[in-house]
């Protein structure tokens, strides 16, 4: 399979560009700083924080599939994520590339965004400890990128494109397992942690799952 894999150097986005190319894909990376990916594949230079569309254009074009791993690592970074994905999404459109598959957390079917202007109170997969202490706690410590990802699922849910959103809760850097929980539209109950490795897993599973296109999915140990 052809894959652009975007965000390709960060913590999921590298996991996902190893086990891509472990399994024979044809890989198409694009990242801020080519020197960080050792990998032999193909490499396209971007920002997306000031997207050259023409790149962006060359990076997908005949690709079988685009992965996403883009996301703020700070606070001064949020909005990334969704205007990345909104140049992503034009640039897929503007070359006929039709399945996308990205990352977003947990949490974000419970914040607000434009389209989403009122979402439930609660997740329907948390427990009481998750419901009340935990997401409300990473929620404020983590407002900035959380609007940021919550504003990105709207930019892919009016795309008309065949889009996956994976939902993780906390990311850990254990070894993969190929071994964890999912459910459509709801999070995990229990579901604390998952490797970034599995994560990566599973977004490349789903490329082979056409059930999973406009799905939001969670995922959990």
């Amino acid at each position: 399979m052809k894959l652009t894999i975007f965000a390709a150097t960060g913590g999921i986005g590298r996991q996902v560009l190893e086990q891509a190319v472990t399994a024979g894909h044809d890989v198409t990376a694009v990242v801020r700083n080519p020197n960080n990916v050792s990998a032999k594949v193909h490499i396209v230079k971007a920002d997306l924080a000031a997207a050259d569309p023409a790149a962006l254009e060359s990076a997908v074009a005949g690709a079988d599939a685009v992965i996403s791993a883009l996301g703020p690592r700070s606070s001064a970074e949020a909005g990334v994520a969704w205007q990345g994905t909104r140049d992503i999404v034009q640039a897929m459109k503007a070359t006929n590339v039709r399945r996308i598959v990205v990352v977003s957390a947990a949490p974000i079917g419970t914040v607000p965004s434009p389209d989403r202007p009122q979402p439930p109170k609660h997740d329907p997969g948390d427990g009481f400890f998750m419901r009340h202490l935990f997401s409300p706690l990473a929620k404020t410590a983590l407002r900035k990128h959380y609007a940021d990802l919550a504003r990105m699922e709207d930019v892919l849910r009016e795309s008309g494109l065949d889009w996956t959103v994976v939902r993780p809760p906390k990311l850990t850097d254990k070894p993969l397992t190929g071994t964890y929980r999912m459910a459509y539209g709801q999070n995990l109950r229990g579901g604390w942690d998952i490797s970034r490795a599995d994560v990566a897993h599973y977004m490349l599973r789903v490329l082979q799952q056409p059930e999973t296109i406009k799905q939001v999915i969670g995922i959990a140990n």
